[in-house]
């Protein structure tokens, strides 16, 4: 039976140099081959995404945004999903700024991102380049976002994501990025990589049973309790361990998922 891989990026797919290594991108092109798709799953907008989907010369729907954005890159798909939250909250965030301790607040779409202070604009992190245009404010920000993404310090992170949830978890899920960044992701309730997943499976009348999926942190969870098989890395986190149906004997600096799939589909 032919398998959907569906992969996670950062700390999965991705080696400690956030690049897709020689190694598993064969092995993942091999499995295409062999009549396997594969279909990339991140939290990451599709702008700090699109290089790895062309490297590995993908064709297949992609899942950003942890699920809030399911697409066909660069082309017109009628099956499109994208799922925004109320901009009242941004700026309810951006009032409690300093109390949440927070270096900055983006909110993003698929098109565009506003960013509420740009002496933290990274371009290499955005993978953009920004202008005056592109600041946070009441003004700019018109229309309700696909995502917003917070950074703090690290040692921070762990309740900075509780008040959220405490103050905002009836509207919006709060995830990690994942990687190295000390990043919180904000999406719509409901919406998680799990949610990207099934829409996929729908529209292509597939069976989830026939999904493998690969993740490490806790914005995998639903994505690999979903999946028929949801193989946690060797450098996850406890949570994604325990909803597991396995885990890679290497890490992603190792080429944990391209050693696991090449023994799993017999390549």
């Amino acid at each position: 039976m032919k398998k959907m891989i569906a992969i996670d990026l950062d700390g999965t797919t991705l080696n400690e140099e956030s690049r897709i290594s020689e190694r598993t991108a064969h092995t993942l092109k091999r499995a295409m081959e062999d009549g396997h798709s594969v279909v990339i799953a991140t939290g990451r907008p599709y702008r700090m995404s699109s290089e790895f989907y062309r490297q590995l010369q993908l064709t297949t729907p992609m899942v950003n945004f942890n699920g809030a954005l399911v697409h066909l890159p660069e082309k017109h798909w009628e099956n499109e999903l994208e799922t925004s939250f109320n901009r009242n909250i941004v700026f309810d965030i951006m009032q409690e700024k300093k109390n949440l301790k927070l270096d900055f607040i983006a909110a993003e779409d698929r098109d565009t991102f506003f960013i509420d202070d740009l002496n933290f604009f990274d371009k290499h992190m955005f993978a953009s380049e920004a202008t005056i245009d592109n600041l946070l404010t009441t003004d700019s920000l018109t229309k309700d976002p696909t995502s917003v993404i917070v950074r703090s310090q690290p040692q921070n992170l762990k309740s900075v994501a509780e008040e959220l949830k405490q103050q905002y978890g009836s509207s919006v899920e709060v995830n990690t990025w994942g990687g190295p960044n000390s990043i919180l992701e904000i999406v719509a309730k409901g919406i998680q990589k799990a949610h990207g997943l099934a829409h996929i499976v729908k529209v292509f009348d597939m069976n989830k049973e026939d999904i493998i999926a690969f993740g490490d942190e806790h914005n995998d969870v639903d994505m690999l309790a979903y999946a028929g098989w949801g193989v946690a890395m060797a450098n996850g986190t406890d949570q994604v361990k325990e909803v597991a149906n396995d885990i890679t004997s290497k890490p992603n600096s190792e080429d944990g998922l391209a050693a696991y799939l090449e023994k799993y589909l017999d390549l």
